[in-house]
């Protein structure tokens, strides 16, 4: 009913269904004010976006490789600012340029590798938002990205982004140096959408609790507390691993700041199973990454850990996982013997070219499995305002084949935004 209701309130105020192309939510973007209610639709922002993307994928173990030509086309409104208070409203299309030579979870070509972009259209965001002096909300169909994504994020790398159902309350007093966010989320429409694979749910319902308290120390140095509370119901169809064993309470926190030239990332965080959730365990998480810039050149060095107990792995459904532990995507449910990432990376410009090389080492982190490691690579370059590209490359080579697979990925992507 919460849906419904949102929904008729938004076509009553006569709003097309559209939104901004990687905007935050309403009530966090730039906004227009107004002076009526008339103006707050009629004086609003439309955006078109269009991202196409070929990926290829060679992978030890299939038969053919991976050839995906996929373009997500996303129309975008938003209303201006009436008295604190805007709309917005966001449609993605993602179609097929050519054959399907991949499996995109729905299509049944399981002799070739996945690649988890199925083809449909999707409401991405539909939202009602306030906006005040310190505290503002958001309600609807949203974009929720905390941090670096880790444990909640939009997984903007697939052609269907992640997306969560609720309502959302932050409050930031301009003098304490605290924020306070918190959101109820019941629904989370996820990559796979709009509708159900054969493999993966498009949806998962139940009952999400998002908090995060935040503390400036200083300038240079910010402290995070927060707890995620995960009650996901069961979906029988697809078995309680892909819905209700991902039920977690998950507290921790993180460090960010600089100590001269050197920005620190840091984090803690502790699982328990929850809800319905057939698993009896606890783990640990942890990362610590290293950051400086010489000479327009950024160097990184990070190491992270996902814990395990009783042969379950740490869990992070909701993360945007594809910018954690490679980009060759091996390790999107964490290892039963969990898994410790060391890493390091550069990154830098050459003229307008954007550059990027990571090296990680991949171990078990309860045994002494060898898991193998993983080169990335990125060159991107944006023409105009308007206009970008960029290749990715990645390589993971394994230590133990009879777990994991070789596999190497390219992707080119292409996009436009008017």
């Amino acid at each position: 009913m919460a849906r419904v209701f949102l929904v008729t309130t938004l076509l009553g105020a006569g709003l097309d269904v559209i939104a901004q192309p990687g905007a935050q939510p309403a009530g966090q973007a730039k906004q227009l004010r107004v002076s009526s209610l008339a103006d707050m639709v009629t004086q609003g922002e439309l955006n078109l976006n269009f991202r196409y993307r070929y990926e290829y994928v060679d992978q030890d173990g299939f038969d053919r490789d991976a050839k995906a030509s996929t373009l997500r086309s996303r129309l975008t409104l938003e209303s201006g600012s009436w008295n604190g208070v805007t709309l917005l409203g966001e449609v993605d299309n993602v179609s097929y340029l050519g054959s399907e030579q991949f499996n995109n979870t729905d299509n049944g070509k399981t002799n070739y590798p996945v690649v988890a972009d199925p083809e449909g259209t999707d409401l991405n965001q539909l939202l009602i938002a306030y906006t005040g002096a310190e505290a503002s909300g958001t309600y609807g169909r949203q974009r929720i990205l905390h941090g670096n994504q880790r444990f909640v994020g939009g997984v903007a790398w697939r052609q269907n982004e992640q997306t969560f159902d609720g309502l959302r309350a932050l409050w930031a007093p301009d003098a304490a140096g605290l924020s306070v966010d918190y959101a109820y989320i019941y629904n989370v429409n996820r990559l796979f959408g709009p509708d159900d694979t054969n493999v993966q749910p498009a949806d998962l319902s139940g009952d999400n609790h998002f908090l995060r308290l935040g503390y400036q120390v200083s300038s240079s140095h910010t402290v995070t507390a927060f707890a995620y509370l995960f009650d996901i119901e069961d979906r029988e169809r697809f078995g309680p691993d892909k819905s209700v064993n991902n039920s977690t309470d998950t507290y921790g926190v993180e460090y960010a700041g600089s100590w001269g030239p050197i920005k620190i990332d840091a984090a803690y965080a502790w699982q328990t199973d929850a809800g319905d959730s057939e698993l009896d365990y606890s783990a640990s998480y942890y990362r610590a990454e290293l950051k400086s810039t010489f000479g327009g050149i950024v160097g990184r060095l990070g190491y992270e850990v996902l814990g395990s107990d009783d042969s379950v792995g740490f869990k992070t459904p909701y993360a945007t996982l594809h910018k954690f532990q490679g980009w060759a995507d091996l390790f999107l449910i964490t290892p039963e013997d969990g898994i410790e990432d060391l890493y390091v990376g550069v990154s830098g410009n050459w003229g307008g070219l954007a550059l990027e090389a990571v090296y990680h080492d991949f171990q078990a982190e309860s045994g002494s499995a060898d898991f193998g490691s993983e080169l990335d690579l990125m060159a991107g370059w944006r023409f105009n305002d308007i206009t970008g590209v960029q290749l990715h490359y990645a390589e993971f080579s394994t230590d133990t084949p009879s777990r994991f697979s070789d596999t190497r990925k390219a992707w080119f992507t292409l996009s436009l935004l008017f």
